[in-house]
């Protein structure tokens, strides 16, 4: 046991806690921490979000409240939760309420297995990576459900392209991690995570490290495109185009509702930034001792996350024929060959 769980354990009076017990506060301490972390992050997002956009548009990002601006986060956080939560009259008012409460829950559950680094893993279970490819998948009921529930015509057909959209591009990505699996043999995230310890070649006194993300980039490139599709960053934000369905599932959501989906939204990013990290980066490896894993854990995630709005200000929102063929046509068939070139070289490897 860690500081923490002991010091519990020792106020709750056990000075050797059962087995049971030492489980149960390692694993609420690391659920502590994890989710700390998280919350921190799709806080931040925003505020990042904004001076990225206004660097990409030469304009003034915030800066009026606190230093950098950073203190807009509370100030939006008090202005969206203390506004009035306005029920569409047709509204379909249970489901309306549960859709919010959806995709947050349905990004940290994904997190649960995701090996951060420094001893924070919630559960390793064998079936890792299916796990966490079926909790997210979880975020598009909730999209469909807002959508039905408002009773809006924008809404409804924001949730349906939404949807549309998760299923031209989940395939993809479930096809392009496959190819990971054979390389590992292994759906267990932290047996993933330890294939990518060690060096894959030597540059003078630089050396390569053994992430996938090198040994085959064309398999991370593709991930990344359909990363972009799955949590809704352009050019594949057509769930919520504003300038066609005016904001999609959420138009008629507003005060903690609206925050609730905006929270999902942003903690859907940084979980597929984990996913890529854990499959193509080497998780939480990096130079340094142990203890610096989940720093640089949370470099790598936050570094996908910059790459999603460096292309949400730089790249064109598509037309939603045009994203639909770019996913059954285009990556649906390189992810496919993406794996059988996989599984031959494995095979004459082996």
């Amino acid at each position: 046991m860690t500081t923490a769980p002991v010091a519990l354990a020792e106020w709750l009076g056990y000075a050797t806690p059962p087995l049971w017990l030492e489980l149960v506060l390692d694993a609420l301490v690391a659920g502590v921490i994890v989710t700390i972390l998280l919350l921190t992050s799709a806080v931040a997002g925003p505020w990042a979000k904004r001076k990225i956009t206004a660097m990409f548009t030469d304009r003034i990002a915030v800066d009026r409240i606190g230093p950098f601006g950073v203190l807009t986060i509370v100030s939006d956080a008090v202005r969206l939760m203390s506004k009035e939560l306005i029920i569409p009259d047709g509204a379909d008012r249970p489901a309306f309420d549960i859709a919010p409460a959806i995709l947050p829950l349905s990004a940290l559950l994904g997190f649960a297995v995701i090996p951060m680094g420094s001893g924070l893993q919630l559960a390793d279970p064998e079936i890792g990576l299916v796990y966490v490819f079926a909790v997210s998948g979880i975020a598009s009921v909730g999209m469909v459900v807002g959508g039905y529930a408002s009773g809006s015509k924008y809404s409804l057909l924001g949730s349906m392209r939404s949807v549309a959209e998760s299923i031209a591009y989940e395939i993809p990505l479930v096809v392009t991690a496959a190819s990971i699996v054979l390389l590992t043999g292994t759906l267990q995230l932290s047996e993933i995570v330890a294939a990518q310890q060690g060096t894959l070649f030597a540059l003078g006194p630089i050396a390569v490290p053994a992430w996938y993300g090198f040994l085959n980039p064309f398999a991370l490139a593709l991930f990344l495109v359909a990363s972009l599709a799955e949590v809704g960053r352009n050019p594949f934000d057509i769930g919520e185009a504003a300038t066609e369905i005016v904001g999609g599932y959420i138009t008629e959501y507003s005060s903690i509702y609206f925050v609730l989906f905006f929270l999902g939204e942003f903690l859907h990013i940084f979980l597929s930034g984990a996913v890529i990290t854990t499959l193509f980066l080497g998780g939480p490896a990096g130079p340094g001792p142990a203890w610096l894993g989940i720093v640089w854990f949370v470099v790598k995630i936050w570094a996908v996350f910059l790459f999603t709005q460096w292309c949400r200000s730089a790249v064109p929102r598509v037309r939603i024929d045009q994203m639909l063929e770019i996913g059954w046509k285009g990556l649906l068939v390189l992810s496919f060959a993406n794996l059988v070139l996989t599984a031959i070289i494995v095979g004459v490897i082996a």
